[in-house]
């Protein structure tokens, strides 16, 4: 057993959904959000943590590693669990996030997603963005709408990540999972390689890049359905941030490709519950013939009047979202004011609940 297994393993035995790792400090777990630190474990030293993260790095990973002080990969426990793993450098030395992966695809009944969502399955081609902090759910979320193409439909599917977090098998579709690194150099090579696959849909893990961005709106633009993520918490950033990502002698072009292919947002965060752990809260930008002609006329404050007037179709706001998870007794006003995009909706919400909890 690797050493770090132990301290996964204990993670994994609080319902903890991260383990942070560094010199000088004991691990630490992210038990619903929070991160707490486990002290049944004594600190790391720095002759402990390198041949740690070695044991379990490959060999020309973590040659990577330490030529350019980070790293992503993807690590499992059999029988256990799969993380996500990142390798960075801090003031301290070395250290590593581990993130769980679910060890199953988790269907769209599983998760209670909206059914709003399975539209986008639906689409033959455009780009569909799934959006959200980091640690909130996307690649999840993301992973039960290719899954639900994959039992419905008979397509083919390209997912490209960094690393490969679900492991799809075949159903009715051909799923080919490409990892940056191990069988791509970068993201935007395996779009440029993904044209010339006759994909139907692909799956890009991350659009950070310039590059990225401009090859997925591409690929959106010649007929294929692409989904995506960004670090956004609502549909107008999202949209102002792809635009923003261009030089400004190029964003009216943008606009109006964006305006073309963008078929809809879906942002997520997760909410504390009152009675404890998480639970998932969404904005969700469906197609609609007003949203082109209000991209490629830059009225981006406009999509929330388009969203606000089309609930009837499954569009709804985040602080829509919010108040309802609130009026159920969900989550508390406080937490619904952290996350909400008007504050001043819930700030008076929130100072009640302070107030009694005072008295």
């Amino acid at each position: 057993m690797a050493e770090i297994d132990q301290f996964l393993r204990a993670m994994r035995a609080k319902d903890g959904s991260d383990l942070h790792i560094l010199v000088g400090l004991p691990p630490r777990a992210r038990l619903s959000g929070s991160l707490m630190p486990m002290t049944e474990f004594p600190a790391f030293t720095a002759g402990q943590m390198e041949p740690m993260l070695k044991e379990i790095c490959p060999p020309h990973r973590w040659d990577h590693y330490l030529k350019h002080r980070d790293l992503d990969f993807a690590y499992e426990i059999p029988g256990l669990a799969r993380f996500r793993v990142n390798y960075l450098y801090n003031a301290r030395g070395q250290a590593a996030v581990f993130r769980q992966i679910p060890a199953k695809i988790i269907s769209f009944e599983d998760l209670e997603l909206p059914e709003a969502l399975k539209k986008f399955c639906t689409l033959r081609e455009g780009l569909v963005l799934v959006t959200g902090p980091t640690g909130n759910g996307k690649s999840t979320t993301l992973a039960a709408i290719i899954d639900h193409i994959n039992r419905t439909q008979k397509r083919h599917i390209i997912t490209v990540e960094d690393p490969i977090e679900f492991v799809h098998t075949n159903k009715k579709s051909v799923i080919v999972h490409r990892e940056v690194l191990e069988h791509t150099d970068t993201f935007a090579d395996a779009l440029r390689g993904a044209m010339r696959a006759d994909p139907d849909v692909i799956l890009v893990g991350e659009m950070r890049q310039l590059e990225t961005i401009r090859l997925a709106l591409g690929c959106a633009s010649m007929g294929m359905l692409v989904f995506a993520t960004l670090h956004t918490n609502n549909a107008p950033k999202t949209i102002d941030r792809i635009i923003d990502a261009f030089p400004s002698d190029e964003q009216n072009q943008i606009r109006v490709m964006l305006g073309s292919c963008l078929r809809g947002v879906v942002s997520q965060l997760l909410c504390k519950r009152i009675d404890g752990g998480r639970v998932a809260v969404h904005e969700i930008l469906l197609p609609h013939d007003a949203l082109g002609g209000t991209i490629r006329a830059g009225n981006i404050s406009a999509i929330r009047n388009i969203i606000e007037s089309s609930m009837a179709e499954g569009m709804v706001s985040m602080d829509f979202s919010l108040r309802k998870l609130l009026e159920a007794g969900e989550i508390s006003a406080r937490e619904a004011y952290m996350k909400a995009t008007d504050k001043a909706m819930f700030a008076p919400l929130a100072a009640t609940e302070e107030a009694a909890g005072k008295n």
